[in-house]
């Protein structure tokens, strides 16, 4: 397997990067500060950009107003969007929700929605159970795209919907579908297999974004050991802290391959392989974000745990990630429901 980027790939990052610049934790982390202090908890008019930009199109077909790419180029957008912890809900809306539609909706259904999305014109998210929580922008999108008993609908936000701020910043609902007007998706029926597939496609794309605030988390964390001073040297210069160092970056490199290889598995295909290579790069993932943290934050020592200061941030969005779309205690049941097809094997003849 071939693991970097072509060219297109590479300007795509690029391009994103450059749009997410104003989030930059290095330069300007104020800017999300700000962002994130006021509804609806994302830039709206960094949102019509990526629109412009053909962005939230990106996985969906050219008939549907998108731009027919793969899940490569989804988790490019999704990793740049990690790297600066950019709060718009790009994963949910486009990968999760969008994904959803793309899978059952009838062609008119995918133009409408799927056009409106990629278009910035029309927020949509994900909700699942006649009570819906946490649902992702669940007050502040227009549709919502609703599981319930292997079932998916189409459904008008709720007019009562509860929100509330999440502690990474973001925003969450609480919604109620009490006997709310609801539109089958495509034919209708069950669609947990199909769910099954976009789930484990968004799983791999919010790795991603981890693996981005990971990335960001560690280049934080050296800078601040080779800047702050202690005993009249600097941090880098005690070997026990350097090599805690050490521990990160191999954490980060092994999450980078795994999911980097989850992706290409989502690329070729295969409903099952899918399945399980999104399960084995959450857990990967979860257990690698959470001791990333963990040592970023201890590493800075006490402005580690201060709001002012973005390391504790990268740290909340690290845990959010780790618990959506299903924690490493999920993916442990997942992986090892296969184990019997492995055969039992008995030590005495092995």
């Amino acid at each position: 397997m071939d693991f970097e980027l072509d060219e297109e790939q590479t300007a795509l990052r690029d391009t994103v990067r450059g749009l997410l610049k104003g989030y930059d934790p290095a330069t300007n982390f104020e800017h999300r500060r700000e962002v994130t202090a006021t509804d609806p908890g994302y830039d709206e008019a960094l949102w019509g950009r990526l629109a412009e930009m053909g962005l939230l199109g990106l996985p969906f077909s050219e008939d549907d107003g998108g731009m027919g790419a793969g899940p490569i180029e989804v988790a490019v957008v999704a990793e740049e969007i990690g790297r600066v912890l950019a709060p718009e809900p790009y994963v949910a809306a486009v990968a999760l929700a969008g994904g959803v539609v793309a899978a059952l909706g009838s062609d008119e259904q995918r133009a409408e929605v799927l056009g409106g999305l990629a278009s910035g014109e029309r927020l949509i998210t994900f909700a699942s159970g006649e009570t819906a929580e946490p649902v992702i922008q669940g007050a502040r999108a227009e549709t919502i795209v609703w599981e319930v008993g292997g079932e998916v609908f189409l459904v008008d936000r709720p007019t009562d919907a509860t929100a509330y701020r999440t502690h990474d910043g973001g925003r969450a609902a609480r919604l109620v579908f009490d006997r709310a007007a609801a539109t089958p998706l495509g034919a209708g029926g069950d669609a947990t297999d199909a769910l099954t597939q976009v789930f484990a496609r968004a799983r791999i794309a919010a790795c991603h974004e981890a693996l981005g605030a990971m990335d960001t988390a560690l280049r934080l964390t050296t800078s601040y050991l080779t800047t702050r001073q202690q005993f009249g040297v600097t941090l880098n210069r005690f070997q026990a802290l350097t090599f805690r160092a050490a521990d990160m970056y191999t954490d980060l490199e092994l999450t980078r391959s795994i999911v980097t290889w989850a992706t290409m598995v989502a690329a070729d295909g295969e409903p099952d392989a899918v399945v399980d290579a999104s399960a084995r790069a959450k857990l990967q993932t979860v257990r690698a974000a959470r001791r990333i943290g963990q040592e970023a934050i201890q590493l800075h020592g006490g402005i580690g745990v201060t709001d002012e200061f973005s390391i504790g941030h990268f740290t909340s969005r690290l845990t959010a990630l780790s618990h959506w779309l299903g924690d490493a205690r999920e993916q442990v049941g997942v992986l090892s429901s296969g184990l019997a097809s492995y055969g039992v094997i008995d030590p005495l003849d092995a």
